[in-house]
């Protein structure tokens, strides 16, 4: 994805993923009453550092709102290892939510679907659109949206380059187009989706390097050497298929935003103010032009300036 390209630049930030992200780069935070805002500070500060690294001309944050009933009903254990939100970051989501409107950015939660197919719904609808989008989450699903129009910002790479179909490639093996069928093989045990017996990452590159899909592998499986590989893609016909549905985004989904109604609102400035006075953000308050009061006593992590710069 060329960044000499002037077309307009869709920034999607995965809002759950990166509100953790901040939640736990600052253990301890807390405003003068004593309310935690570890999450507020690094969300903030992300976002900040995120937008002037793409600098785009349009920007959504989409947040979780339920897990999609099609993944559900094919397998009811999906996503069920994850544990419970921290009643700490728990407090502070809607506050998140009230700053992204002040601040002036796009927010999306809608019941009962989840930010990935939103997500993808949008990277789609500005492709067709002719912009350039970039994604940022440390997701791996995401990888299958990658091609010359939408690009991945994995914050977990710290090169904090914008990756493309050849740096998909160099991490997995495979091309952005065989992530799912590759996903499929391996599994991911973070949404608790069982993949293929025997085979992991390495395996998974090398049958889809040889076969090209999975649907080949299936059906060309007698070509396998191993006896144990053999039988265990012969058994996985189901599986494989109920991975693929478990994986693959939709990006068609109805409703939502106007992309036009993604650029950037004027900040409310009084609202935070008022904000960070409450939160005692003396650093924002002075990016405001606003004197700071003398700060209180609370607890900060002493590592948090180098954290966020």
């Amino acid at each position: 994805m060329s960044s000499t390209d002037a077309s307009p630049c869709l920034l999607l930030v995965d809002g759950h993923a990166y509100a953790y992200r901040a939640f736990h780069a600052i253990r301890s935070l807390n405003s003068p009453d004593g309310r935690p805002t570890n999450a507020i500070y690094g969300f903030v500060k992300m976002l900040q550092k995120l937008e002037a690294t793409v600098r785009p001309t349009h920007r959504l944050v989409v947040w979780d709102a339920g897990l999609a009933a099609e993944r559900m009903a094919a397998l009811p254990d999906y996503k069920a290892n994850r544990p419970p939100t921290p009643e700490a970051l728990d407090e502070q989501l809607p506050q998140l939510q009230t700053w992204l409107a002040a601040a002036g950015w796009a927010s999306l939660q809608e019941e009962g679907t989840e930010a990935d197919d939103w997500l993808a719904t949008y990277a789609r609808r500005a492709e067709v659109a002719g912009w350039r989008t970039v994604l940022a989450s440390s997701d791996k699903d995401f990888m299958q949206l990658v091609n010359d129009r939408i690009g991945l910002y994995n914050p977990n790479d710290k090169s904090e380059k914008i990756w493309g179909a050849a740096d998909v490639e160099a991490k997995t093996g495979v091309q952005p187009a065989q992530i799912v069928d590759w996903l499929s093989l391996v599994g991911d045990s973070v949404d608790n989706i069982p993949g293929v017996k025997g085979v992991g990452p390495k395996t998974a590159t090398e049958l889809l390097k040889r076969f090209g899909t999975v649907e080949q592998l299936v059906a060309r499986a007698a070509e396998l050497k191993s006896e144990s590989q053999r039988a265990s893609v012969q058994a996985s016909g189901e599986i494989l298929r109920r991975n693929q549905l478990m994986i693959r985004l939709r990006d068609d989904l109805a409703g939502g935003h106007a992309l036009e109604a993604l650029a950037p609102r004027p900040l409310e400035k009084p609202a935070l103010r008022e904000m960070y006075r409450r939160w005692n953000f003396r650093s924002l308050l002075a990016e405001l032009g606003e004197e700071a009061p003398p700060p209180p006593a609370v607890s900060a992590s002493p590592t948090q300036g180098d954290l966020f710069g």
